[in-house]
């Protein structure tokens, strides 16, 4: 009989707990757990990406669009590294991961062998809530049951580091003895729900209030009817924060959409405006654009309690899942019989959609970003996932987007790193192969990683069941997102040196890997550019040049960012006619009559 090395019971316990993907890349240090794959007939499925921090984003994007647990690998020292950016997204998203890590040989540790790290001390901030060595093999199911427990329950990243010489000892199993750690497989989420006093204290607060604002973010994925019916009852609008772009649906006619810099001016009027607030599964940071303090009264719900509370001062903290508590809370709301609160929202809800409409149709050289995000909005097929990089991209991903039914997307939300959008696009395919994904990346993320990627894509895409992954190069030659903070915060002009990328054929480089590619270079071309790669039977990059000078402006700026951004361009901006040109076109449509 053959020996099973702890090596293969790793794997066979990633199966127990129903893991059918790992993301990583090889190494040395992991060669245990390679050959122990060899062995299984690759059962969980090792996903090979082109760099140890695209595995770590897979398995972020895959945990964010499944609701299950990411798996990533990487071998010891720069393996081990180059995973950190991708948990630390999944930390600061609160999203469970779990990462396997290999080491030296525990006889070379101590003695500055060959890619020996301190790996204990490089995981425990990341994986602050577990980080674990497996140093025999009698210690693995508890330490490896407990990193896939923890991730799941705290909805963070956790991290098991076995040296190479343990991943291939023969495994031998806890015993019923002194200083043996038995363990257990399974974990079944708990419905936690606040209690009766602490729900009757919410509903009166929300009860006198009489202009009601609810802010939603990813805590309340789940719960669209209850938050529904709780707006109905208190004449609310609805606010999302960015990841909770997609709890919600954008056609309902009070929500008013992303909040934030990022954000719409509905959501940021209806703050302003408001006198009391309910916030619902978020720890929405940036408190400027919540209501000035002791001008609302407030409630909060989040199911960690070690967010609650944070942001702004609520009276009532409660405690529990979004979707127990809200239905705890519905039986002691009033209905409110004056309307006018809603009317208002809804009416501003419909200007901003036209006044979207007005921007995206604006004429740019060449093309208007906006437009590329409005012609997707109305052809998303309903069960679409959309990922948006960091950069100017996720402006028109919040703002341009109507999401809707089952509708999904995600961006990384709180470390708002460079490079995610299309390793999270192949998560995502990989945890739901029979859904469309859609990609907006702009051109410094595909330089900076993107392009690589594209690789994994043309590998793997014939093993899913809908083949259509589209990733939409915005193309403008620009770090357009850090030129616009320079100008609107720094009050500092276009830095050319820093700013301005090498021109790079994106569509050849696709069409290289063996992907279908689209140039986009005039807005006519770009409905009949969706259509085609919304019908394709391959992963299709659309190559869209887009104008660098069309301006992110948020509906809300301040006098002082409008004036930095002013002296900026009057300091030799390169770009300045462009963007004065731009600029004054977009803020126009605000102004300009809307239909009704």
């Amino acid at each position: 009989m053959a020996t099973v090395t702890l090596g293969d019971e790793v794997l066979s316990r990633l199966r127990e707990w129903e893991v059918e993907t790992v993301f990583g890349y090889a190494g040395d240090g992991i060669n245990g757990l390679l050959a122990a794959w060899g062995r299984a007939d690759d059962r969980p499925q090792f996903v090979q990406a082109r760099h140890e921090e695209m595995a770590a984003f897979e398995a972020v994007g895959y945990a964010k669009f499944t609701g299950r647990l990411g798996v990533c690998a990487a071998t010891s020292g720069p393996g081990a590294v180059h995973l950190l950016n991708g948990l630390y997204d999944a930390k600061l998203d609160h999203v469970p991961v779990v990462a396997l890590v290999g080491q030296t040989n525990r006889s070379a540790m101590g003695g500055a062998y060959q890619q020996e790290i301190d790996l204990l001390s490089v995981f425990k901030d990341v994986a602050s809530d577990y980080v674990q060595m497996v140093s025999v093999p009698e210690q693995l199911p508890n330490v490896l049951d407990r990193a896939i427990r923890t991730a799941l329950s705290r909805r963070a990243p956790t991290a098991v580091i076995i040296p190479a010489d343990v991943q291939e000892l023969e495994y031998v199993a806890p015993a019923h003895e002194f200083k043996m750690v038995p363990s257990s497989l399974g974990f079944h989420r708990p419905r936690t729900a606040p209690d009766d006093d602490a729900v009757a204290r919410a509903a009166e607060v929300l009860n006198a209030g009489e202009r009601v604002a609810i802010l939603v973010g990813q805590g309340a994925r789940g719960a669209a009817a209850e938050i529904e019916q709780v707006a109905d009852l208190l004449g609310a609008g609805v606010a999302k924060a960015l990841l909770g772009k997609d709890v919600i649906s954008d056609e309902l006619d009070w929500v008013t959409g992303s909040i934030g810099l990022l954000g719409t001016r509905p959501s940021y009027e209806m703050m302003m405006g408001c006198d009391t607030l309910l916030t619902v599964g978020s720890s929405f940071p940036y408190t400027q654009f919540l209501p000035q303090f002791g001008q609302a009264r407030g409630v909060q719900i989040d199911i960690d309690a070690s967010m609650i509370g944070m942001r702004y001062p609520y009276e009532v903290n409660l405690v529990g899942d979004a979707a127990t508590t809200l239905r705890a809370l519905v039986p002691h709301l009033r209905a409110t019989p004056d309307r006018y609160w809603r009317e208002g929202i809804e009416a501003d809800v419909r200007r901003w959609w036209q006044t979207m409409a007005m921007q995206a149709e604006l004429d740019a050289d060449p093309i208007n970003p906006m437009r590329l995000f409005a012609e997707l909005s109305t052809r998303l097929p309903d069960d679409a996932i959309v990922t948006a990089d960091s950069g100017s991209a996720a402006n028109w991903y919040a703002r341009q987007l109507r999401f809707r039914g089952r509708i999904r997307g995600s961006l990384s939300g709180t470390l708002a790193t460079m490079g995610p959008g299309v390793p999270y696009g192949i998560g995502a395919k990989f945890g739901c192969p029979d859904r469309p994904v859609i990609v907006f990346a702009g051109d410094g993320a595909m330089q900076m990683n993107g392009l690589a990627e594209l690789i994994t894509a043309a590998h793997y895409h014939q093993q899913w069941a809908d083949p259509r992954l589209v990733v939409a190069v915005l193309h403008n030659n620009d770090l357009n997102q850090v030129t616009w903070e320079m100008r609107a915060m720094a009050g500092a002009p276009k830095f050319t040196e820093s700013q301005t990328l090498p021109d790079v054929d994106y569509a050849a480089a696709a069409a290289a890997f063996g992907l279908a590619s689209i140039e986009v270079t005039t807005s006519e071309q770009i409905g009949p550019a969706w259509d085609q790669a919304l019908s394709a039977d391959r992963p299709v990059l659309l190559d869209v040049r887009c104008d660098p000078n069309v301006p992110p402006i948020p509906p809300h700026a301040t006098t002082d960012q409008m004036k930095a951004a002013a002296a900026a361009l009057l300091h030799g901006d390169e770009d300045r006619w462009g963007v004065l040109a731009q600029g004054v076109k977009t803020k126009l449509q605000e102004f300009l009559p809307h239909r009704g």
